[in-house]
């Protein structure tokens, strides 16, 4: 009968360990109004905790810190199993390797490697990659690796150890340690279309770990065809402060919105006219720090944005007043631009009078020629018989060649005041 053969120890070991910081302490204050029965002996008790903040003791936050175990090095579990720490999107993954000679002889070539794995690439995470000559008993080769984590998902840090032994024979083995990457973050964002070729962005950002993040930095990096703003600061006493006031922490769960006005470059818009279809916007990045300063940082994917249709001819307005006098004449300055990219248009300008708003000068008149891509613009007078908010309507472009009537109502509001009304204000 055939006996297969016992299988061979290593004369290494291998031991891969996460490190980690501490974390600082939590409790859960106990407080009661001073008229309760226990008066004031809650407040005495938290005052007199040793792990309390000095004057700020109903904060679950403490100024004591709490080691993970093994004194801040958590011990990897092996593939199949979870990892006892929540790595997040954005940190950077540390983690210790040791290869220590279990053995009573001397070892040579030692080669260690560590690659990470996720769904997308393997990645070389050694600090080096050449041999280590020898090895001696009870003697240990150790390195640290660090990596800034991009993906979300299952990762699998595989570590190998080649070596030879004193014989001559070649040796490897690996071992696998599997982790999941959660998201920090969770990242909505919303588009607004101006009257004008202007967009604005809105970002909502949820903090959906279990700690408090000061937010170092969230900041809206444009692509080569927008300009942009940051609309999340105003000047108080001279001074630029954020809408946020001075503390920029976001607690768990809680939702923090940053607004950006983004406006195409001039080479871009007189070169297209308009911007039409898909445009990329550009991309987010955000960078926050935890409770002890570790840094974390997040770029999300190019936020793409839809431009508006406004068919073969788009009307604009570029300069209107807020409020006028009743009964009294008052100017606008409206912008016609042909959308199309083919074909010249040969406008006509005609207007129509409502129950409010009525339009001074000739209806019917010729605006010529019109080229494709190309705009102009037309000063225009206009008068209202009704004081409050109203709407100025009744344009219409017809073109000629095509026959083709476009219709424009309910261009923009305006607030119509009497004369004595005005003088008072």
């Amino acid at each position: 009968m055939e006996v297969n053969p016992p299988k061979q120890e290593h004369l290494l070991a291998l031991k891969v360990m996460r490190l980690t910081k501490p974390t600082l302490f939590t409790n859960i204050p106990v407080t009661c109004e001073e008229k309760d029965l226990p008066g004031d002996l809650f407040n005495q008790l938290m005052r007199d905790d040793p792990s309390t903040v000095n004057g700020a003791e109903i904060l679950m936050l403490g100024e004591m810190l709490t080691l993970p175990q093994n004194f801040g090095i958590i011990p990897f579990i092996q593939l199949h199993s979870p990892l006892s720490t929540n790595i997040f999107l954005g940190e950077t993954f540390s983690s210790y390797i040791s290869v220590h000679n279990d053995s009573n002889q001397v070892v040579k070539d030692i080669l260690v490697k560590a690659d990470l794995q996720t769904s997308s690439q393997r990645l070389n995470l050694s600090a080096s990659n050449a041999a280590v000559a020898e090895l001696k008993p009870d003697c240990c080769i150790d390195d640290v690796i660090h990596h800034e984590v991009k993906e979300i998902g299952t990762h699998i840090l595989v570590c190998a150890v080649s070596y030879t032994t004193q014989g001559g024979e070649k040796m490897y083995f690996r071992k696998f340690f599997k982790f999941q990457v959660l998201k920090p973050l969770d990242v909505k964002t919303k588009f607004y279309n101006a009257e004008t070729d202007e967009v604005f962005l809105e970002a909502q950002i949820q903090n959906i770990t279990t700690s408090p993040m000061f937010m170092e930095k969230v900041s809206l990096e444009p692509s080569i065809m927008y300009n942009v703003a940051e609309l999340n600061s105003v000047n108080q006493a001279g001074e630029c402060v954020t809408t946020f006031g001075s503390r920029t922490y976001l607690q768990p769960m809680d939702t923090r919105q940053y607004l950006y006005c983004l406006k195409p470059k001039k080479e871009f818009a007189e070169k297209a006219g308009i911007i039409k279809g898909v445009t990329v916007i550009g991309k987010l990045d955000i960078v926050w720090k935890t409770n002890l300063g570790e840094r974390g940082r997040l770029q999300t994917s190019q936020l793409q944005r839809m431009a508006p249709g406004y068919g073969d001819v788009r009307l604009s307005l570029e300069a209107i007043p807020d409020t006028v006098i009743l009964e009294e004449p008052f100017h606008i300055t409206c912008k016609i631009t042909n959308c199309s990219s083919e074909r010249t248009m040969d406008l006509v300008l005609e207007m129509c009078n409502t129950n409010s708003i009525h339009w001074c000068g000739i209806s019917g008149r010729q605006l010529g020629k019109l080229h494709p891509s190309s705009s102009l613009c037309l000063a225009l007078t206009l008068l209202s018989s009704v004081q409050g908010l109203q709407s100025v309507s009744g344009l219409r472009l017809t073109d000629t060649f095509l026959k083709r009537t476009y219709e424009y109502d309910d261009i923009a509001q305006v607030c119509v005041v009497s004369s004595a009304t005005k003088v008072e204000s």
